[in-house]
């Protein structure tokens, strides 16, 4: 069973690695935590070599001197587990537990991430160091949590994953004829005729097969897990109840099927850095807390954001203080239990000596630091949000987007019909036109209870089981409300094409079907009779059994089906087959609410630059009001605001760029004017 996870307060911190500086340092630190309000702080993450200097030999005695510091200052820590990356002996002792790249490199120690998962020396040594701090720190009383390694990613294609990989496939696939089967290895004389001829995919003269490529993600996700699953099971073992998690990492380290490692977490965290500068970011920070908790079920942990740099291109831009309160803000208000950062304290030198900081280089003294004092104060007055509501969603949504590791997967393969067809592109846009519409979102696995959700958005999935395809027909004929997008259900799990036309193994339920795919070129674009814009893809289907929402009015398929709808059982069915430009999705996709009654969080906030969003509580609704436009605004309705402690029913001005945090009456309804 899962151990609770159920703080009194909202966490605020970061990760706080002591080992960089002289001791003279730490007592500054402790200083200007109190300062910032800081109450928890991740220690451990990168210090092995300091751990455990030499094979088998520990030395804690500055982590020990570290904890009672932390102790005497009243501060709580997530302790982790260090195997992320591993000392210099470990390097020199096993090289053969160095990753493989895909070309036959084999890496050498100088960076973090730097291993073989599947090497059993590695496997053993990691075990061991946790079990080493589970024995140590399990049962000290400012324990949080236990953060397991950090963000599992690197992908190994040695000898000892081959090894591992061969017994996955072993148990997935039972047998040399089902595996030949699943991989259609008849084309290009593939045929395997002994286990030992199967090894990772690497690097090969011209196209590598489909099915390989993504059995071999999805083992190397499940052997990620089993790896985590050792280290969680050292600290269970050594005594400690504290919970365990690991942080997953948005938006590019991702080779999980988050969804599988759920069961095995007691607490689910992430990490997210924005991606652009412009306004697209507060989207994105809605993205990933929105999968971020859907991954969970419910409250989650932000486990690492910037305070502020913005990798954008070839720079490091500066993140103003306002925008990472609201963004911290923004995480908290969908779920997150707290808002921590990497790191506490900028360093000095070493790999990433210009990442951001709660303490940046300029010191105390400095535009970051006094942004940090503020949000800390700030989270101190919101600690009453932290309590969970007793049952139900701690956000409650109408609106669902299916998420699949499968899907993500089959669209890296080479040589698909457009190489630009990207699926975190698709879904992401996607749930920026559910943004945009000011509704609330979750996230849901395929064969998920999705009985109340109004609308289910598929926007690609190329692979499709056939327990998916019975999954989402009887939602919709139940009554829901499928959308599905375009290249969807082409191929089934093996990623073999299902002949017939496409959309394959959906085509009886979307009443489709389609004859050919026709990708446009970077420079072409079309419009469709709704006065849609298209760009990317567009596809010729037959005369449908359905109702055709909108043809194509131009080019090669002017007067064709493009969007249709058709009815299934007590639901409906839609399947849009074309590259809809961001502008036109976010028109389909508001039109699409309305004409089902999904309403947005607030209304009146639509359009205004204010972001509305209501977590539950155990006792009240909390309506987060985070204003990214240039225009104050005045919100009025039943309710009290924590951050200005003012009551709401006379109206409180949300300024632009400012945020209010409205503990609502019940059934407050709530009007929104701009200034």
């Amino acid at each position: 069973m899962p151990v609770p996870f159920a703080p009194t307060r909202l966490l605020f911190g970061g990760d706080y690695n002591p080992e960089q500086w002289p001791r003279e340092v730490w007592a500054e630190d402790m200083a200007l935590m109190r300062r910032a309000g800081v109450n928890t702080v991740t220690i451990g993450v990168f210090s092995w070599a300091a751990i455990e200097p030499r094979e088998g030999e520990f030395d804690a005695g500055w982590l020990d001197d570290v904890v009672a510091l932390l102790d005497a200052n009243e501060i709580g820590f997530f302790l982790a587990t260090p195997t992320a990356s591993p000392p210099p002996w470990f390097t020199r002792a096993y090289p053969d537990a160095m990753p493989v790249r895909p070309d036959g490199t084999r890496l050498s120690h100088g960076s973090r991430d730097t291993y073989a998962i599947s090497a059993p020396a590695y496997r053993d040594a990691a075990r061991r160091v946790a079990r080493f701090l589970a024995e140590r720190y399990g049962a000290h009383p400012r324990l949080q949590g236990w953060h397991v390694h950090n963000e599992y990613g690197t992908i190994d294609h040695g000898p000892h994953a081959a090894a591992a990989f061969r017994r996955w496939l072993r148990a997935r696939h039972g047998s040399l004829e089902a595996l030949n089967d699943a991989w259609y290895t008849a084309f290009w004389s593939q045929r395997y005729d002994d286990w030992d001829e199967v090894l990772p995919p690497r690097a090969t003269q011209y196209l590598a097969n489909p099915a390989h490529a993504v059995d071999f993600k999805r083992f190397c996700s499940d052997e990620m897990l089993a790896a985590f699953t050792e280290q969680r099971d050292e600290i269970r073992a050594a005594g400690s109840t504290t919970p365990v998690t690991t942080n997953f990492m948005h938006p590019a380290w991702d080779h999980l099927d988050q969804w599988a490692w759920q069961e095995r977490l007691d607490l689910v965290s992430a990490d997210h850095y924005l991606d652009t500068t412009g306004p697209d970011g507060e989207a994105h920070v809605a993205y990933a807390a929105d999968l971020t908790r859907s991954w969970g079920g419910g409250p989650w942990l932000l486990m690492e954001q910037a305070t502020a740099g913005i990798r954008d291109g070839a720079r490091h831009a500066f993140k103003e203080p306002g925008r990472m309160i609201r963004n911290s803000l923004g995480y908290v208000a969908r779920g997150s239990q707290g808002a921590l950062f990497f790191q506490w304290r900028a360093s000095l030198g070493g790999s990433e000596t210009w990442h951001s900081a709660m303490v940046p280089h300029a010191g105390a003294q400095s535009r970051t630091f006094e942004g940090v004092v503020e949000l800390g104060a700030l989270l101190g007055c919101l600690q009453e949000v932290a309590a969970p509501p007793v049952d139900g969603p701690v956000v409650a949504a109408d609106a669902a987007i299916l998420w699949d590791a499968n899907g993500r997967w089959s669209l890296q393969t080479q040589a698909l019909p457009h190489d630009d067809l990207d699926y975190p592109t698709e879904v992401r846009a996607t749930h920026r036109a559910l943004w945009r519409a000011g509704v609330a979102v979750d996230f849901v696995r395929p064969g998920a209870d999705v009985a109340g959700y109004r609308v289910l958005f598929v926007p690609t999935l190329m692979s499709v089981d056939s327990d998916t395809v019975a999954w989402l027909t009887r939602y919709a004929e139940a009554g829901g409300h499928l959308v599905v997008g375009r290249f969807t259900g082409v191929a089934d799990e093996h990623q073999r094409v299902v002949p017939g036309g496409y959309p394959g193994r959906l085509r009886d339920l979307l009443g489709v079907r389609v004859t050919e795919h026709l990708p446009l070129a970077p420079h072409e674009s079309q419009e469709l009779s709704d006065g849609s814009a298209v760009v990317q893809w567009t596809e010729r289907m037959d005369p449908p059994q359905a109702d055709v929402l909108a043809t194509y009015a131009e080019g090669p398929l002017a007067g064709s089906p493009a969007v249709t709808r058709r009815a299934a059982g007590a639901g409906t069915a839609t399947y849009v087959s074309a590259g809809l430009t961001q502008e036109s999705l976010d028109g389909f996709v508001a039109a699409l609410l309305a004409r089902h009654d999904v309403q947005p969080v607030l209304a009146g906030a639509v359009g205004t630059g204010v972001e509305a969003i209501r977590r539950r509580g155990t006792e009240a609704t909390y309506l987060f009001l985070l204003h990214h436009g240039d225009r104050a605004v005045r919100v009025a309705g039943p309710g009290h605001d924590l951050v200005s402690d003012a009551p709401t029913e006379a109206g409180i001005v949300v300024a632009a760029g400012g945020y209010a945090v409205v503990r609502e009456a019940p059934g407050a309804t709530w009007s929104v004017t701009a200034l």
